[in-house]
């Protein structure tokens, strides 16, 4: 059996890993990979989401520039995803049924669309402040009412990790992309540890909870952290309006299979 799953799970891991780093969708390579291997869906899920620990911490060592002076980012981005992730594995414990799957689709797509959306250029609230007024009050309103907006979304893509996961990293992208004025390459590694931190705490939930099957996830993890160490590599080689293209395209697929999954099969 450890040499099945070794010779299916281990490429499988390194293309996912690529995947995962650079655009975010390595759910599209590594589950339905466990499904065909006869692991039950849910099962499949968090065996899943325990070897997506192995890409946060490869794409972690592989984006030390882009995370050089992201602390600040970082520790914002963490707890929100690492709470959310709690709440989404929770959640698949207690209710594993298909309730979140009719959802999923259409959540995937508006990153899709959200993650092509032009970058608004906008006064950054660390710039220059004119003496407080109507106007400058309107603005610190929506300047806060943004920031729980922003917060609300991160909570809720860490619950969906920790639930589903499928697609996570595209919606995080969306996110970002749509909140931050950073390089593709920098919010992308952001990404990439905040949802493996999130992978992290939904896994140990799990292993007190469910059965992860932890033969398959030996092989897997190790594919996910050499490809989720190549994938920042290629990041840093391709222009972010590609990789946002290519990004949506892949996103759209997904949403797109997983409606028709949902509602005709």
């Amino acid at each position: 059996m450890l040499y099945h799953y070794l010779l299916t799970l281990f490429p499988v891991g390194v293309l996912a890993g690529i995947i995962s780093s650079s655009v975010g969708l390595a759910s599209l390579v590594s589950y339905p990979a466990l499904l065909a291997l006869g692991i039950p869906p849910v099962f499949a899920n968090v065996t899943n989401t325990a070897a997506l620990i192995f890409t946060g911490v490869g794409s972690g060592i592989a984006s030390k520039r882009e995370l050089r002076g992201q602390g600040r980012k970082l520790f914002k981005l963490l707890p929100l995803t690492i709470i959310g992730s709690i709440c989404g594995g929770i959640l698949l414990l207690v209710a594993p049924a298909t309730t979140f799957e009719h959802v999923v689709p259409f959540f995937i797509l508006a990153a899709a669309l959200l993650i092509l959306r032009p970058k608004q250029t906008g006064h950054d609230k660390d710039g220059q402040q004119s003496a407080i007024s109507d106007e400058n009050k309107r603005d610190m309103l929506r300047l806060k009412a943004a920031e729980v907006a922003y917060s609300i979304a991160i909570l809720i893509v860490g619950a969906y990790t920790g639930y589903f996961g499928a697609a996570g990293g595209v919606i995080m992208l969306a996110i970002l992309s749509a909140t931050s004025h950073a390089k593709f390459a920098e919010y992308n590694a952001l990404k990439n540890v905040s949802l493996g931190a999130s992978n992290l705490v939904a896994t140990l939930l799990y292993a007190v909870r469910s059965h992860i099957y932890w033969l398959a996830v030996a092989p897997l993890a190790a594919g996910l952290f050499i490809g989720g160490y190549i994938g920042p590599y290629i990041v840093r080689l391709i222009p972010s309006k590609v990789m946002k293209i290519v990004i949506a395209i892949g996103a759209i697929g997904l949403a797109t299979s997983l409606f028709i999954q949902t509602y005709f099969w």
